[in-house]
């Protein structure tokens, strides 16, 4: 294998070209910044491992309009439904988000991101990647990363060399480029979900404006099942479960859609399938010389585990604070601890409070799950789904609800007192 003797220098080299890599690089381009976009991928968008909902608000802290090329279903709400077949629907007149064909989607960020003037490498692999000066010091003490990284990086039979002052990783879970930097972002794996997913055609029996969420210990163990529309008799079909289940998730989707009339004569045109982050918040998302957004830094939501929006909000906010690393030529870790700071205070906080929100509804038994869809009003359930309401509004809610229930109760308190 051949390997290139002079490297390449970028002010900041981004490594994964989804959401976050894609938004943090528009963003560094959009600054006047020299970014690099690797991706060990042979095609963006591809494969991809999510349901492909993106809510209204979220186009709107991305800077983003819907466009009818990949924002390809409108959503004007949902439909939750228990074990026991009872649903509340959630509908509004206006259209709340929309279904993305996201192999577009993601391929528009990347021309957006081009038009900007960001460089973009596809099927280039980082194997490799070191600090090639150690951070000086100044003489009142302030840490000055002035220091560079080198990144090895296959490409085609042959080993490339990049150099840059700030890799930013956005690679996936448990990012090995993180990881090559000394930063450590493994999950737990309690902390995650296995989702397995069709994309079916020649499907009916819903409301193809509506989000399906399908909840049960024996639907789907600590998760739910979904049908997300995408177009007339289309949908992505699938299936998030605790990584512990003795079950696969495959098994647990296939069981369910055999029960489902709509579903069970339906064809399969695509199956994916992946580990989903849905907790395990990193206290530090920075070190010398580097950041991590999206999956890698795990900015998903814990409760229903979408991560497209929050993981272009985080590449957003890296970019944002690499460029000012840049103006202060600054890439220490105590320089770029502000953008940890940041995140929780602009997404990170309220993500911890879903975080304790999903805990609860794991303690649920299928009885329970019964009793909150038979006493929950529309209005309610639209509130608690928010996530907008404080600890005492919820509180309150449920203790008039589960009253008869001391079972409940006691989850309740406990879930009030963390």
């Amino acid at each position: 294998m051949n390997e290139e003797a002079n490297p390449e220098v970028w002010d900041v080299i981004v490594v994964g070209a989804g959401p976050a890599g894609l938004k943090a690089a528009t963003e560094l381009a959009n600054g006047k910044a020299k970014v690099l976009v690797l991706d060990r991928k042979q095609e963006i968008g591809c494969p991809k491992r999510c349901a492909e909902g993106l809510g209204l608000k979220e186009f709107k802290r991305s800077n983003l309009k819907p466009n009818k090329e990949w924002a390809v279903q409108e959503i004007k709400g949902a439909q939750l439904y228990s074990p026991n077949g009872k649903s509340i629907k959630m509908k509004n007149k206006k259209v709340l988000g929309y279904v993305l064909e996201r192999k577009i989607f993601e391929k528009e960020l990347a021309i957006e991101a081009v038009r900007m003037g960001a460089k973009i490498l596809m099927k280039h692999q980082v194997v490799g990647a070191k600090r090639k000066e150690d951070l000086k010091r100044e003489s009142e003490g302030d840490e000055k990363g002035t220091g560079e990284v080198e990144l090895l990086v296959e490409a085609n039979d042959e080993i490339k060399k990049f150099r840059t002052k700030l890799v930013i990783a956005c690679d996936g879970v448990d990012s090995l480029t993180a990881k090559m930097l000394d930063l450590n972002t493994k999950l737990d794996l309690r902390e995650t979900d296995s989702g397995y997913q069709y994309e079916m055609t020649g499907i009916s029996g819903y409301d193809e404006n509506l989000l399906h969420l399908y909840f049960g210990t024996g639907v789907a163990p600590r998760g739910y099942c979904w049908i997300f529309p995408k177009r007339k008799g289309t949908a992505n079909v699938g299936i998030g479960i605790g990584a512990f289940e003795e079950k696969t998730a495959k098994y647990y989707l296939d069981k369910w859609i055999k029960t489902q009339s709509g579903l069970k004569d339906g064809s399969i045109i695509e199956v994916n399938a992946g580990v989903i982050p849905v907790g395990g918040f990193l206290e530090e998302m920075q070190a010398d010389n580097l950041l991590v957004a999206g999956d890698a830094g795990h900015m998903v939501d814990p409760v229903h585990g979408g991560g497209i929006g929050i993981a272009m909000e985080g590449g957003i906010l890296a970019g944002k604070i690499a460029l000012k690393a840049l103006k202060a030529n600054n890439f220490s870790k105590k320089f770029l601890k502000q953008y940890t700071k940041e995140w929780f205070e602009l997404r990170g906080n309220h993500l911890k409070r879903r975080l304790k929100g999903r805990h609860l509804l794991e303690k649920l038994t299928d009885d329970d799950f019964n009793y909150l869809a038979e006493s929950i009003t529309v209005e309610e359930a639209i509130m608690i789904g928010e996530g907008n309401m404080t600890k005492v509004e919820q509180g309150k809610l449920f203790a008039k609800k589960l009253f008869t229930r001391p079972k409940l109760i006691e989850i309740m308190k406990k879930y009030l007192k963390d």
